[in-house]
């Protein structure tokens, strides 16, 4: 099969795309034929630079911490899974062989683990082989592009906004960054799923508008708007239930704490535009106002994410589709613009 492989850390061009053994499943595997596979900053492009090596990565790496596709053979004991399945595979795994599991995040398994494209071969390729326990299944009529992009960025996002922030229907909720999957993607959970009131926040007004398109009900522009002023407004001068923010923007972020009202509640997972933003601590306590850092998620809301992306509740923003052999091209696309939008590679194209 074709794979990009890194066998040395460097520019985008060390991703090699090469030919490399077809992987067979062993007892309690599945094999899956990839169809997408997102770029993602952290755990594609800053391991091919050689910014991740606290990881414990031994190259060489087929690099790719998710994937989506169709099961094309099993392992011996498999009886869950059958060829043919749509199947989602992301993240940390068991490196020993493990039985069939309904659910492995429960299941009590004391061996090593190791990521996807980091510990063991990653998403970047035509095939690859993973635990059985460790798969999602795929609603069939859900498209595999969009399902990788979804199990990298909606489990995030449901946790915040349903089991973190518990928000609630009819609460107000102000999404940050809304152009982008995590802003999106809560901005539809917010509204489609919970059925709460979205104001959406983007540093233009096209990209704050883009919030309007997938269901906010107000698009504020945080470049020529005053957040405050304007949400009092909206909310009858009651500030906002729930703040979600994912970027920790020094100059945004504080106007933003101050759209909270009475017992609100901000809820993060990240700060790629910070990590330091000044909070006033007077409104905090005069608002009775709780923060919430929480990265990861709970893997039973997983399915309930893919179902809502089957269903139509939850659209992703693809900016670029490309082979997966310009697997290169996307990493130098990421270089020069981090903001370009999410890009899969689909290696049934190449």
């Amino acid at each position: 099969m074709k794979a990009i492989v890194i066998h040395e850390y460097g520019p985008p061009d060390v991703l090699k795309y090469e030919d490399v053994p077809d992987p067979q499943p062993r007892d309690n595997e599945v094999r899956i034929k990839i169809h997408a596979a997102t770029v993602n900053v952290t755990l594609d492009v800053m391991v091919r630079q050689g910014n991740q090596t606290h990881r414990g990565i031994t190259l060489p790496l087929i690099p790719g911490v998710d994937c989506a596709g169709i099961i094309d053979k099993v392992g011996k004991n498999v009886t869950r899974w059958k060829v043919g399945d749509h199947m989602a595979a992301a993240g940390r795994m068991p490196l020993d062989d493990v039985p069939e599991q309904a659910n492995f995040d429960a299941y009590d398994y004391k061996g090593p683990t190791g990521m996807m494209g980091i510990k063991r071969p990653g998403g970047f390729a035509e095939m690859i082989c993973v635990p059985a326990a460790t798969g999602d299944k795929l609603p069939m009529n859900l498209d595999l592009r969009e399902a990788a992009v979804i199990g990298r960025h909606c489990p995030t996002a449901w946790n915040l906004l349903v089991n973190v922030a518990k928000l609630q229907p009819g609460e107000w909720v102000m999404i940050m960054g809304a152009s982008g999957n995590l802003g999106s993607i809560g901005i539809q959970i917010a509204k489609h799923v919970i059925g709460a009131k979205v104001i959406a926040v983007a540093g233009s007004r096209a990209r704050a508008d883009y919030g309007l398109s997938v269901g906010a009900d107000y698009a504020l522009d945080s470049s020529t708007q005053d957040l405050v002023a304007e949400t009092k407004k909206i909310t009858g001068g009651k500030g906002v239930n729930v703040l979600y923010d994912n970027i920790a923007n020094p100059e945004v972020l504080p106007k933003a704490f101050h759209c909270l009202g009475m017992n609100g509640r901000m809820v993060t997972a990240g700060a790629h535009g910070g990590p330091n933003a000044m909070i006033d601590f007077f409104h905090l306590y005069d608002n009775k106002i709780t923060i919430i850092g929480m990265p990861g998620h709970d893997p039973a809301d997983r399915p309930k994410c893919y179902q809502a992306a089957a269903d139509g509740k939850i659209k992703v923003k693809i900016a670029h589709i490309l082979p997966l052999s310009q697997a290169y091209k996307a990493h130098q696309m990421i270089e020069s613009d981090p903001g370009a939008g999410k890009i899969v590679l689909d290696p049934t194209l190449g």
